[in-house]
């Protein structure tokens, strides 16, 4: 009997002569949690679709407890016991959770060929609350929390008797708590015998939960290590190739006049007596807990959701603001935090995305003047260093951190003096993130103001200026970055007055 459930040898993968994997090992013990990572585009998605049957090698060996075995498509995979969990639920918001957990393998009268619905809800509710939930089976999905769904998700494991459970992302989405939830959901389904392999962006769950970590870069196999073997510092290496001594940039942006100003902005059931300002040159790091309400602060800057009361003033002027487009023409830019639903369209190409907010700059008498288009929108990419083969390529095709600076360079296209930026490293490698932190401070240097809502300390203390810190929809404390530590923001963040 091997001692390992799941064992890749040199493992080959290509995609028309273009290699998305190369000569990867990888071996799992049972029960153990073992972390995998590496940037985005580094083959981590290929590499689950290897194991769980989506696709087959081109060359190399899987082993399932010493067995050799070969995936001709999903349900094999999941006949070994093997299972995946995706950061971007695939559920099914129609239906019940009962139904979600048993799609593909519903319980069937073998008489009658009748579903038997009192026992799957029975055994959904019973695999729920071994996961420590009360959700009620007989609910729609659709009415759930993401983290409620990633919970059915592993409940669907479960239900398929999965011992090797791929976690990809599962924390993407999550609060801080939510994820505490979610590492204790792990860690029980590891005490049962199950084995996980957990992959993150963040260097907290691999702290948390593994024992091991395997690093993929540019679809090569990197080396595996016990956690307790290997620094941050020699991670990050692995991962990109190069030491980033310095993550976030030196601030040498000289801040200017008052650009922005808002008093007293609410807006009923979400925030109320708002009031701050942002300078020219100066990045004003917003942060807080999940649902303080800095997001739709920004929103209702930006006119997504206007405020019911206070005022806007720009450049010492009072505006109105009910709409984007208001917003757009005064010069204010929106990076939202959901950039595939909010930010980008990612049907269409990379230098269309980027030109979208100010098409009548490179259009006259409803025709687009395609070489000025293209000339802009190749400009823009470059400038924000975006990877990929021309700015024709489908935006969905790029990895995280280029879809984000593509939302970056989008912003740039308006006239804009104001830029809000949401969560802008959600979701990427440490690498993207580096990448993007230079730009955010380029930004700041040329004189544009910066708002940045973030929910990562290191980032809003590596960039800002300025913090204000927001609880239940007020702002309860504003420093200057020479006296902001985490330890004042998470008190002010967390205080009871």
């Amino acid at each position: 009997m091997s001692e390992y459930v799941l064992e890749l040898k040199n493992i080959i993968k290509e995609f028309s002569g273009v290699k998305a994997l190369t000569d990867v090992n990888f071996t799992l013990k049972k029960g153990e949690i073992h972390a995998l990572m590496g940037e985005n585009g580094a083959g981590k998605s290929t590499f689950i679709k290897i194991i769980t049957g989506v696709h087959e090698p081109n060359a190399g060996e899987m082993y399932i407890n010493g067995e050799k075995v070969s995936f001709k498509n999903p349900r094999e995979a999941q006949a070994y016991g093997i299972a995946a969990i995706y950061q971007h639920v695939t559920n099914y918001p129609d239906l019940s959770v009962t139904e979600n957990i048993f799609m593909g393998h519903e319980k069937v009268s073998p008489r009658m060929k009748r579903l038997l619905w009192k026992e799957m809800h029975n055994e959904a509710r019973a695999i729920l609350k071994q996961l420590g939930s009360n959700i009620d089976p007989t609910m729609q999905m659709g009415a759930l929390s993401v983290a409620q769904q990633q919970i059915v998700e592993i409940a669907k494991a479960i239900s398929t008797n999965a011992e090797i459970i791929i976690m990809d992302e599962p924390t993407a989405a999550l609060t801080a708590r939510e994820s505490e939830e979610l590492y204790k959901i792990a860690e029980t389904l590891r005490d049962n015998g199950a084995s996980i392999i957990f992959i993150s962006h963040r260097f907290e769950d691999m702290y948390r939960l593994a024992t091991q970590v395997t690093v993929l870069r540019d679809s090569k196999y990197m080396g595996s290590w016990k956690i307790d073997e290997i620094s941050n510092e020699d991670l990050i290496v692995q991962m990109v190739g190069r030491q980033i001594s310095q993550v976030f940039p030196n601030k040498h942006n000289e801040i200017g006049d008052t650009v922005l100003r808002v008093e007293g902005l609410g807006k009923t059931g979400y925030f109320a007596d708002v009031s701050f300002d942002v300078r020219r040159g100066e990045i004003l790091g917003l942060t807080g807990l999940v649902g303080a309400g800095r997001t739709e602060v920004c929103q209702a800057i930006f006119g997504i959701a206007p405020s019911d009361t206070g005022a806007i003033i720009l450049n010492g002027k009072k505006v109105e603001i009910k709409k984007p487009k208001d917003a757009m023409n005064l010069g204010i830019g929106y990076l939202a935090e959901d950039r595939q639903l909010q930010g980008l369209i990612l049907s269409w190409d990379i230098g269309r995305n980027i030109t979208l907010p100010a098409m009548k700059k490179y259009s006259s008498n409803g025709w687009i003047k395609l070489k000025k288009e293209a000339a802009v929108s190749k400009e823009l990419a470059e400038k924000v260093n975006v990877k990929a083969n021309s700015i024709f390529d489908l935006v969905s095709s790029l990895s995280g951190g280029n879809q984000q600076k593509v939302a970056v360079a989008k912003l740039l296209t308006s006239d804009v003096d104001i830029i809000i930026l949401d969560e802008p490293t959600k979701g990427v490698d440490v690498g993207a993130k580096s990448a993007i932190y230079e730009i955010i401070n380029d930004l700041a240097k040329k004189g544009y103001a910066i708002i940045l809502v973030s929910s990562e300390m290191p980032e809003i203390l590596g960039l800002s200026d300025r913090v204000v810190v927001m609880k239940e929809g007020r702002i309860v404390k504003t420093l200057a970055i020479e006296e902001a530590t985490q330890e004042k923001i998470l008190e002010a963040a967390m205080s009871t007055a």
